[in-house]
């Protein structure tokens, strides 16, 4: 029996979906696997046990990947879960900034009790006088699956769309409006788009990547979205370029002291993805990915290791091994396999970065004694062995 620990309010549906052979844990210490939305794991002394940890939802910045891969804990998200969820919420934003519809509705509110609101109304509305979205170029930044949808809804509303993601896939690629117009360099986004929306994951590379000099290349009067993170945006640079009208309106989910206090912005407190259908879209995705490595030693949709998948557990013995990504690994792993007489049914072996995971189907009788054997390799840093 499986414990796993939910760190956040978990879609029910969706753990009700871990199914038999699962029990849900109300202590951390001790439970195999973590399901969790957006509770900080970095600061967590997590068990020693721990198997896995599966973020229902896109972002993993709370969650020390590296930490874990070292010790052979999978980190699973759910990619594309929350996607129409968030695309929703970017349509909004453009919707929001292009016609002045938050300073109007202030404005009715302001003036409620006057009885001649109507009338007044009509002299008034010329201050909030947008524009409209068709006949605009919207900028994607980064196509995957809420980028894709954006671009698409983007050319549903009537704008010219361009597309920047040095990393499309194929799959994204194929789901692309072919009307999108695909950049290879971010500086024709910064030339020629009159709005500009992110979609790109935080890390290292991604960091402030829309920093002073991006926002001086932009064309003047533009409106920023961030629906994404908020560490993408250089944001004083950004509370400067708001001041001077360079930028005319940014539009973020992400609220802080520096965002709640710029000139012409409209900041939500992270909505995008808090949809009652998004979080169970994310937590059903999640607990499928749980289940189906806990009990199977499947892999899909890992920040941490690659993906890989033998189907449900079908021979006498599946060996999940997860070990360092040195020479002589997997010689020392089949060899001493090899020496108990067992025959190799299916392997697959795939590093990323310093570590690297085994999967391998056996037939025959390979017993406790040599998984600890497994185990005992210089380099290996984990071994879980499921029976039928």
């Amino acid at each position: 029996m499986y414990q796993v620990h939910c760190l956040n309010n978990i879609a029910k549906v969706g753990t009700d979906e871990l199914g038999e052979g699962f029990t849900l844990s109300d202590q951390l210490k001790g439970t195999d696997a973590i399901m969790v939305r957006s509770a900080s794991l970095h600061e967590v002394d997590l068990p020693r046990d721990l198997l896995a940890i599966a973020r229902a939802g896109a972002g993993v910045n709370n969650i020390p990947i590296e930490r874990c891969a070292e010790h052979g804990i999978v980190v699973f998200n759910t990619p594309g879960a929350n996607a129409n969820a968030v695309k929703e919420m970017v349509i909004s934003g453009l919707l929001l900034a292009a016609r002045d519809i938050v300073g109007g509705i202030e404005w009715v509110e302001e003036n409620s009790d006057d009885p001649n609101v109507g009338k007044q109304a009509e002299k008034a509305k010329k201050d909030f006088a947008g524009s409209e979205l068709a006949g605009k170029n919207l900028g994607v930044i980064g196509l995957g699956a809420i980028g894709a949808m954006v671009a698409n809804a983007g050319r549903s509303l009537g704008m010219h769309v361009y597309g920047y993601d040095p990393f499309l896939s194929i799959k994204y690629a194929w789901s692309l409006d072919r009307h999108v117009r695909h950049v290879n360099n971010l500086a024709d986004i910064w030339a020629n788009c009159d709005y500009i929306t992110i979609h790109v994951p935080a890390n290292d590379k991604t960091k402030g990547m829309i920093g002073r000099d991006e926002i001086a290349a932009m064309k003047d009067g533009v409106v920023l979205l961030n629906y994404a993170r908020d560490a993408l945006v250089d944001e004083i640079a950004l509370t400067e370029a708001l001041q001077t009208g360079h930028v005319r309106r940014y539009m973020t989910d992400f609220a802080n002291s520096v965002t709640t206090q710029m000139k012409h912005a409209v900041v939500t407190p992270h909505l995008g993805a808090s949809t009652k259908e998004a979080e169970d879209n994310c937590a059903i995705m999640a607990a499928r990915q749980l289940r189906s490595y806990l009990l199977d030693g499947n892999i899909e949709n890992s920040v941490n290791f690659e993906p890989v998948d033998f189907g449900p557990l079908a021979t006498d013995l599946r060996l999940c091994i997860f070990h360092k990504n040195i020479p002589t690994m997997i010689g020392q792993i089949t060899g001493l396999i090899s020496n108990e007489g067992v025959n190799i049914d299916n392997m697959s072996d795939k590093s990323r970065g310093n570590v690297a995971y085994s999967l391998i189907d056996i037939s025959g009788d390979f017993d406790d004694d040599a998984v600890k054997r497994l185990s005992a390799i210089d380099g290996v840093i984990r071994v879980r062995a499921l029976r039928k």
